[in-house]
């Protein structure tokens, strides 16, 4: 099953509320023949279209590539939210890899999240950028958890912008009977993807990029350059990144054996008007405890964005809305009578640590991806390292690099219906609360 098909109609964006707000960029020309490049990008998501511009700053000549348009993928449909940190919480990195990489894993976070805001700010993009993230738990034995990360953020991380919150400060933010504490990360940050997306579209236009969109990659020929085959031409470069997350295919085995894709999905109901209050009573950004995780958000024109949802095929269910709508009843009940004027899905990828897997699989090949949910900062920011690993700056990139990464049991033949037993078994504990 080629991913990039299975959903979607071919250059065409998901009929979401991101691609309903903003305004498209003019088509870019599909490939045909050959041309070259010092650096040639698959993927114009985040990861790709940082690359490229970064790249092209830099003076390189460089050519992105995608199969539909730019930041089609979960680039511009996933949940918006800047977090901090990296996926994994600071206390288990620090167990995998040592207190100093943790740091180091800390700072490059932290540094993802300036990488962002600065890059709105520079280009003068406009994707409602808006701060704070909450994070809310069920029990009395998750908010205790909580409070201790929030502690060690502060005392070991000197992180000073993330406070505790009891029951009456949780519902103070958001009044869900569900929800009985947390943490409020006022360093973190919620904003239109899609539009963030196109705004870093047009600055590598600007730069010098070579965009070519409809542009399908379905064969490599590895040598010391690099060929790279599409439907109607081909591209030789010095180097190669590949930043298509969840639709990279069979394009590299190694990485296709530790990323994998899966499936998510939001709801945007119709405007709240003045019932917003009763949703959220500040404009930040909510994820909740559960491991199949609620996450969602005010929009601008006042619609509740909630994701949420379990669904283990490649191919999206036939009625998104009433998916999403069972979990977001479940934390607003009052709502079960409100519209939905937009559901969606999107593929993303994870990886068994649920941490980015960042690799040199060739001498001059780069791949980055497998950013577990944690994407808007992480691949902004990895388009950024492998840029400076191209040009002699390794540090960072190394550092994501050396985050071990197994590949997921079963081979790519049976890792998904693996995955479904286990996210079925993590579902059932989460309805159970225990």
């Amino acid at each position: 099953m080629n991913l990039l098909y299975s959903n979607d109609r071919k250059g065409e964006y998901p009929k979401s509320w991101y691609a309903d707000t903003v305004t498209p960029l003019p088509p870019f020309e599909q490939l045909r023949g050959e041309t070259r490049a010092d650096v040639c990008v698959v993927g114009a998501g985040f990861t790709g279209l940082s690359t490229a511009l970064h790249l092209a700053e830099r003076g390189y000549d460089v050519t992105l590539l995608d199969a539909h348009r730019v930041g089609f993928g979960a680039s511009g449909r996933n949940g918006g939210q800047l977090g901090s940190g990296q996926r994994m919480e600071q206390d288990g990195l620090e167990k995998l890899l040592g207190n100093d990489d943790a740091q180091k894993l800390w700072q490059l976070a932290e540094d993802a999240k300036m990488l962002v805001k600065t890059l709105i700010n520079r280009h003068d993009i406009e994707c409602h950028l808006k701060p704070g993230v909450a994070h809310a738990c069920f029990t009395k034995r998750e908010v205790a958890q909580e409070h201790n990360y929030v502690r060690h953020l502060q005392d070991v991380y000197d992180y000073n912008q993330i406070e505790p919150l009891h029951q009456e400060q949780m519902q103070s933010i958001c009044p869900s009977r569900k929800y009985v504490g947390g943490s409020l990360d006022m360093g973190a940050a919620h904003l239109h993807p899609l539009a963030l997306s196109l705004g870093l579209a047009r600055a590598a236009k600007f730069a010098g990029v070579r965009i070519f969109e409809k542009t399908h990659v379905h064969g490599l020929i590895r040598n010391k350059k690099v060929t790279v085959k599409t439907d109607q031409g081909r591209v030789v470069a010095d180097h190669l990144v590949l930043a298509c997350n969840g639709y990279q295919g069979n394009l590299d085995r190694k990485v296709a054996a530790r990323v994998m894709p899966i499936n998510n999905f939001i709801a945007a109901t119709e405007p709240l008007g003045d019932h917003t209050s009763k949703v959220l009573a500040r404009d930040v950004a909510i994820a909740d405890s559960k491991f199949v995780v609620n996450y969602f958000r005010l929009s601008h024109d006042n619609r509740l964005l909630f994701g949420g949802g379990e669904s283990y095929g490649y191919r999206f269910p036939p009625d998104i809305a009433a998916l999403v709508r069972k979990p977001m009843t479940e934390i607003f009940p009052h709502l079960h009578n409100v519209g939905i004027d937009y559901a969606w899905g999107g593929t993303l990828a994870i990886t068994m640590k649920r941490m980015p897997y960042l690799r040199r699989i060739a001498p001059n090949i780069i791949s980055a991806s497998g950013y577990s949910g944690h994407g808007v900062g992480t691949a902004t920011h990895a388009g950024q390292l492998i840029a400076m690993a191209l040009t002699g700056e390794a540090e960072g990139f190394d550092t994501m690099a050396r985050i071990p990464a197994a590949p997921f049991p079963g081979g790519t033949l049976l890792r998904s219906p693996l995955l479904a037993t286990a996210m079925t078994w993590y579902a059932l504990r989460d309805r159970l609360g225990v």
